[in-house]
């Protein structure tokens, strides 16, 4: 885990250099005729790499994304309307049975199908119309990172493509390098704070929830702690009862609209008792985990996850605990 995690920059460079061809025809053609709907067939952290592009897309396309229920058509067998459709299944493997049916089934019917995967021979490689490959190498590490991380660049630029924004394109072309400096960020801290927590809240909201959920699951993953995720808003409903003295927060307040309410929020749970761990820019107030800023603000979350990656491993070892041998997991899972 380590080792791929380390490796994230040098794959995001690779898939940056490739590919530019179906990425642009891509873009043109999403322009020049919209999608009527939407939306992304993925499970576990290709889902949450799902949720980010979505997010891009609803926030700057203003087009609604729907993360599909796959039971709706492998179990219920349910004919879903494909006209003006277009569906990007998420995949490390490409294996998973409930991926696959949907996306042929969609390609059937007519929808736009793209496939963003690691193997570009997969099976759902085969089952889409556009195959967008992630570049990553080979990932023997049952936790998922820099797969993760290429699945988010791929995400961000194909939303760039189909705008055509020529800034969010530059900066995705820098990113390898901001990157390679946030995989070696001082996150000690968190590592510190967590030797012994056993459960957890990760909050965000925006473009940054998408990480909060990535992080809960490697915190469940690979140190056995019973984490979850929560939008900053979401959080003062019902699950703020469980917080007491001491209670563990990591609140990623990467820059963009959403921070000022998290930086909030951190503040009011640490007025509660909570231990509060905040990942925010440098000279942010209150921040103990250090954000490394990339050339756009929407590529925030990226730099984060890269710098959090090797804090979760070490947490993972300071625990006691083998981040590389998952308890109950394997690498590729199928489901139907």
């Amino acid at each position: 885990m380590f080792d791929e995690a380390r490796e994230a920059p040098a794959a995001v460079a690779r898939l940056m250099a490739a590919d530019l061809a179906a990425y642009t025809s891509l873009g043109e053609q999403l322009r020049a005729d919209p999608p009527r709907s939407a939306l992304t067939v993925a499970r576990g952290s290709s889902d949450h790499a799902a949720h980010y592009m979505a997010y891009l897309v609803m926030a700057r396309l203003g087009r609604l994304v729907t993360s599909l229920p796959m039971s709706l058509v492998t179990l219920y067998q349910s004919q879903l309307d494909c006209n003006g459709l277009v569906s990007w299944g998420f995949s490390q493997s490409g294996q998973s049975p409930d991926l696959i049916a949907p996306t042929r089934q969609f390609r059937e019917g007519g929808a736009r199908t793209v496939a963003v995967v690691n193997d570009a021979g997969s099976p759902l490689a085969q089952a889409a119309q556009w195959v967008l490959p992630l570049h990553a190498g080979a990932e023997t590490s049952v936790a998922a990172t820099k797969s993760y991380i290429t699945q988010l660049v791929a995400g961000a630029r194909i939303v760039a493509h189909w705008q055509n924004d020529a800034p969010l394109l530059a900066a995705l072309d820098t990113l390898p390098e901001v990157l390679e400096r946030a995989a070696y960020t001082d996150w000690s801290p968190l590592v510190d704070a967590l030797v012994d927590a056993d459960k957890l809240f990760v909050i965000g909201r925006g473009t940054s929830l998408a990480i909060a959920m990535e992080a809960a699951l490697k915190f469940k993953e690979v140190c056995g702690i019973q984490a979850e995720a929560f939008s900053g808003a979401e959080v003062k409903h019902g699950p703020m009862a469980l917080i007491e003295e001491g209670y563990p927060l990591l609140v990623f307040a990467p820059r963009g609209p959403a921070q000022a309410g998290l930086l909030q929020l951190a503040d009011d749970m640490r007025r509660r008792g909570a231990r509060v761990l905040v990942a925010a820019p440098v000279g942010t107030p209150g921040a103990e985990l250090p954000l490394v800023v990339a050339d756009h603000e929407d590529l925030d979350p990226i730099s984060a996850i890269q710098s959090y990656y090797l804090a979760v491993e070490a947490l993972a070892r300071a625990k006691g605990l083998d981040p590389d041998k998952p308890r109950h997991l394997n690498k590729v899972t199928l489901t139907h």
